[in-house]
């Protein structure tokens, strides 16, 4: 166990990492040694910042607490702490459950463990970071919180309703991890399209991406989270129009089928969201979107399934992530159907669903093959230097494998020219 060192373990979305990333600079502000994600777990405090999104993620979680509880009677590490969305929803039953924990935090309290301790939280350094990212590229999460009820999600017990964080503040944020050699911005929220509802009583997603995009040193805005009804298409607009704003939209729309829908309680139809989509690529040709897809929800049909297959076929989605629905306690779906789709025809159908997505995204990728990219360089490896294009979000969607014929730097751009694709890699060499 090593004195004066704090690890800290995210589990989850992006958005606990940026919480994560602000309580890390809390720590080194009041004089600790801090780690993210460390190889090895030796610190005399330890915190797990953890998901509870689904049962797999809570199950993860739960997984990560008891190992280091063990670790903490070895007197390997010291004290353990445990902070967000699956302390915030499942506080008691913890605390019940898991003695070895000295306390449990939730979502947004966590400032108060500083105190704890008996140091201080520092206001002045509220929206400071220690970034677990590369330097070149931050996330930036403009909210938190979600005022929808789809009836599967547990995440607004987790979160609340939802919190706008004002522009100006916002702002200030970018001017700094500019000057700290950032580029790159993955703008986040649960929920991106209600931006500014609360806070300036209007959807002011639009503006809000202008006014970042302003500020010199930014070259790439990537838009996170999406949510389809009451979608600001003013957005479009600035995309089309500003070059650092990439043509890519992350939009979760969960199913097709019109029955699933009303029964998801997603305020949107079918014929609405094919319209939605196809205003979308009018309007911003070559965009790129990424959606996220459910199976297995309650009463799911094959014919409501089948539907979903043949709409993914029709729309062919640049990006595309799945899951299979978890029957999560306190949501409405929880109270009112019977989680009776068998774990096996779930997996079937995710399976399915996804090597569907697997011959699109072939196909996607096929289609860059003799064209030239815009690529920020991510990292070297032994065979490769890897990046990414304005269409590719770190962690989750293809990479650009560079030839190493030449020295190149890391946070930089290059252009590249693909030379080879698969499903989810291009090949390319740098052209100048």
């Amino acid at each position: 166990m090593r004195k004066n060192k704090v690890d800290i373990i995210t589990l989850g979305c992006s958005k606990n990492l940026v919480d994560s990333e602000q309580l890390m600079r809390q720590f080194t502000a009041n004089g600790y040694e801090v780690e993210h994600d460390p190889h090895k777990i030796n610190g005399e405090i330890v915190v797990v910042n953890t998901c509870g999104f689904i049962g797999d993620a809570q199950e993860e979680s739960i997984s990560m607490i008891l190992d280091l509880g063990e670790a903490k009677k070895q007197g390997k590490i010291g004290q353990l702490y445990v902070m967000g969305c699956l302390s915030e929803r499942f506080l008691k039953d913890l605390q019940q459950e898991l003695p070895e924990v000295d306390r449990f935090y939730g979502k947004f309290n966590w400032k108060e463990l500083l105190n704890d301790l008996g140091k201080s939280y520092h206001r002045e350094l509220a929206t400071d970071r220690i970034l677990t990212t590369p330097n070149h590229y931050a996330y930036l999460k403009i909210a938190e919180g979600c005022n929808r009820i789809c009836s599967y999600c547990a995440i607004p017990i987790s979160t609340g309703h939802y919190q706008s964080l004002p522009m100006e503040v916002l702002e200030d944020e970018v001017r700094r991890l500019v000057d700290q050699g950032v580029k790159e911005f993955q703008v986040i929220a649960q929920d991106l399209t209600y931006y500014g509802r609360d806070l300036y009583k209007r959807y002011a997603l639009p503006e809000l991406v202008e006014r970042l995009s302003d500020i010199p040193g930014v070259d790439w805005l990537r838009l996170h989270y999406g949510y389809p009804t009451h979608f600001p298409m003013d957005l479009m607009r600035v995309m089309r129009e500003r070059e650092n704003v990439c043509n890519y939209m992350d939009i979760a729309l969960q199913h097709i089928s019109d029955p699933m829908l009303k029964k998801m309680r997603r305020n949107i139809t079918k014929a609405e969201t094919c319209d939605l989509i196809a205003r979308m690529r009018e309007e911003v040709p070559g965009l790129h979107l990424r959606t996220t897809l459910m199976v297995g929800f309650p009463d799911e049909s094959e014919q409501d399934f089948e539907e979903l297959i043949n709409f993914v076929r029709d729309v062919r989605f640049e990006r595309m992530g799945a899951f299979a629905y978890s029957h999560e306690v306190g949501t409405h779906a929880h109270k009112k159907y019977t989680d009776n789709i068998d774990p096996e025809v779930k997996q079937e159908r995710l399976d399915l669903l996804m090597r569907t997505q697997e011959r699109i995204s072939t196909a996607v990728n096929a289609e860059k093959e003799g064209k030239q990219f815009k690529v920020m360089l991510d990292r070297e490896e032994d065979d490769f230097y890897v990046g990414r294009t304005q269409y590719d979000s770190p962690e989750v969607d293809p990479e650009v494998l560079i030839t190493k014929d030449r020295k190149l730097e890391p946070g930089q751009f290059y252009t590249v020219e693909i030379e080879d694709s698969q499903a989810f890699d291009l090949y390319g060499k740098v052209i100048e």
